[in-house]
């Protein structure tokens, strides 16, 4: 974004702190640039590698990378190019042994081997004659987007985020106009090269030249990363214990299924549990363990199998699983109560049940899963907790079974309390009732996010002779005229706010308490 900042503050007369600026991003540019093309470089070596361990494997995605190479590299000649053109259009000095660069000569660039003194950085004209009179910035603008179109073409079907990546970083799109700040619409070619002075120019095809580094570097990483993508990797054999569930009810059945992981299709393992050979099928074992009594059991056992080179090798394993009691533990989250037209969050342990096996059913209302709890939503008040019940099913082994009932109270969202000023009422300075806005509805000490807005409210002061005088509002804002009469209200006299009716999120109305103030 930096070129863009220094652009913006171009003027026809360009300060020279304004060029060193230029000059300075435009070093970081080249830089990152270099650095940005050593990685390419690492990744293409690494292209050449793999080809020539396993040249049927990655042919197919070397071809890719070196077209895509191939293309890069035009269009960043393309685009240094027009850099070397545009410097000898605006001008330039050769140097030589007679005329060598001094310390202020910043801006200097090399052409075909021979180092060229820029003649003049803040030339406006020479940029956009040669970009837009002559039309190059049109063929730099087809030749990003011919580019572009190759990079989106050789992604396919889905990638959808590399996509929206190269898209973004090779944009040729028409900058909007705004018709509210008076900005008239221009065409891409005009944004960037239109009067605007050689060096930023410069800076700005230097930083082209990055965004098609940057778009290259993501698809050959992309490439490379296709090479392994379908393929499958053993490194290892070792024993696989696949139980039904380690957490079993009493008098449920464990299983568990014992596999050799990388089986090999022609020969079958041996497979020996707590000491004895168990029938192997498919490559596999099954093991039932005992569940007539709660605790914790173990079991262990020894796979076999013969390598290619007709070695015996022996995989040992141990594991454990545990029987419980069907129990179940049920809390509000926040209270210990349900509020009608509240989500209530609801937690539920069935114990070593994961929360996934569970299944939550209520009396009077409905109930939601959120992530690894509920939210219950009651319907009717149920003030004594009878006819409002939460009952928990677990799925086990496949068989829904009975864990847990309870009873649970169903109240109303309590009343808020009207404040002006963060008041309910008492002493209050004029200045301080002066600057407020209205009166608010307010639920102390209420955990859930829940909120009453003040539909209607009638101020009362007392004016001259003792007489009262009473302001309606259909807001919860002061009108002008309650404004006002605060304002004329004297010392020591006391404000009454009464009527005062809000709405909750759930759409029920509350008639509130009237508060009043005595003016300090």
């Amino acid at each position: 974004m930096m070129y863009i900042v220094l652009t913006a503050m171009l003027a026809i007369n360009v300060a020279a702190e304004v060029l060193e600026a230029f000059r300075v991003v435009n070093s970081s540019l080249i830089e990152t640039f270099e650095a940005v093309g050593i990685q390419n470089a690492q990744i293409y070596a690494s292209f050449d590698q793999a080809y020539a361990e396993n040249p049927t494997k990655v042919a197919e995605w070397k071809a890719k990378s070196d077209e895509v190479r191939a293309k890069s590299k035009e269009m960043i000649t393309f685009v240094g190019e027009l850099k070397d053109n545009l410097v000898n259009y605006s001008g330039s000095k050769l140097v030589n042994e007679d005329n060598v660069l001094d310390e202020e000569d910043y801006f200097h660039v090399t052409v075909n081997g021979d180092t060229l003194k820029i003649g003049k950085v803040d030339d406006l004209n020479g940029p956009s004659e040669y970009m837009i009179t002559q039309k190059h910035a049109k063929e730099l603008r087809e030749k990003i987007s011919d580019y572009r179109a190759f990079l989106v073409d050789m992604l396919g079907e889905g990638n959808d985020d590399l996509k929206q990546t190269v898209l973004n970083e090779l944009k040729t799109d028409d900058p909007k106009g705004n018709v509210k700040s008076g900005t008239e619409k221009k065409s891409w070619e005009s944004e960037h090269f239109e009067n605007k002075p050689l060096i930023a120019v410069l800076v700005l095809l230097s930083k082209i030249q990055i965004d098609i580094k940057n778009s290259e570097a993501n698809m050959v990483k992309y490439l490379y990363s296709e090479i392994d993508a379908g393929s499958f990797k053993f490194n290892r054999l070792g024993a696989m214990v696949l139980p039904t569930s380690n957490v079993v009810l009493m008098g449920d059945e464990y299983k568990a299924d014992v596999i050799l992981a990388a089986e090999d299709t022609t020969q079958q393992p041996e497979i020996i549990i707590n000491g004895q050979s168990a029938v192997v099928k498919d490559g596999k074992a099954t093991y039932i363990g005992p569940t007539s009594k709660p605790g914790v059991f173990k079991w262990s056992g020894l796979i076999k199998y013969k390598t290619p080179g007709g070695i015996i090798k022996s995989y040992p394993f141990e594991e454990e699983y545990q029987v419980t009691e069907p129990s179940v533990t049920m809390s509000a989250t926040k209270m210990n109560v349900f509020y009608r037209g509240l989500d209530n969050p609801f937690e539920v342990s069935g114990g070593s049940i994961p929360s996934e096996n569970l299944e939550v059913t209520m009396s009077n209302g409905k109930i939601a899963r959120q992530g690894n709890g509920f939210t219950i939503r009651p319907t009717d008040l149920d003030e004594l907790g009878r006819n409002t019940k939460v009952t928990v099913y677990a799925n086990i082994n496949g068989q829904r079974r009975l864990i847990g009932t309870s009873n649970w109270r169903v109240k109303q969202v309590p009343d808020p309390v009207a404040q002006v000023g963060g008041q309910s009422g008492g002493d209050i300075r004029k200045e301080t009732l002066g600057i407020q806005d209205g009166v608010m509805a307010v639920l102390e000490d209420f955990d859930f996010e829940f909120k009453y807005k003040i539909t209607q409210f009638t101020l009362e002061t007392t004016g001259q002779g003792g007489y009262t005088n009473r302001y309606p509002a259909n807001s919860n804002r002061f009108t002008a005229e309650q404004k006002n009469a605060l304002k004329n209200a004297s010392i020591n006299s006391i404000v009454y706010i009464g009527d005062i009716k809000a709405v909750g999120d759930d759409g029920s109305t509350r008639d509130l308490d009237p508060i009043s103030f005595k003016i300090k």
